[in-house]
């Protein structure tokens, strides 16, 4: 395990749940922008697990691949599928032009995904073996 890539895998997560977060305390939300940031925040939740489990990232946006790998080392997983679906779609289009509209319960939905992924039991347990009070 490289103890210092997983660290910065959660720290940028961490970093972008929070500005996901502020954004959604504004006045003027920026709804796109924070589900991005969730799908962002996820993502590297997930990646930093891989690298905690020796597995390199495959270097994709695609939350639902993670999700499976992630599955395969702990069936704990599988209680964040629908969690890591509705946030895949705001992993890449959602900075583009798109066909779907994106509201407030949008944005508090994925803060809420993303807060249930940081907060199953394997990750919870690197984040406390690692020290990293996230």
């Amino acid at each position: 395990m490289r103890v210092d890539e997983v660290v910065e895998w959660y720290q940028i997560a961490e970093d972008d749940l929070y500005s996901a977060k502020v954004l959604n305390d504004q006045v003027r939300k920026p709804i796109e922008i924070i589900c991005y940031h969730c799908a962002q925040s996820a993502e590297k939740i997930l990646k930093g697990f891989l690298v905690y489990n020796d597995v390199e990232p495959p270097k994709t946006h695609n939350l639902l691949l993670l999700h499976e790998l992630c599955v395969k080392i702990d069936n704990n997983f599988t209680n964040v599928r629908l969690e890591c679906g509705m946030l895949n779609k705001f992993a890449n289009e959602i900075r583009y032009p798109h066909w779907f509209d994106v509201s407030q319960s949008d944005a508090d939905l994925s803060i809420k995904s993303v807060e249930k992924i940081k907060n199953l039991k394997p990750i919870k347990e690197i984040i406390n073996n690692l020290n990293l009070g996230l």
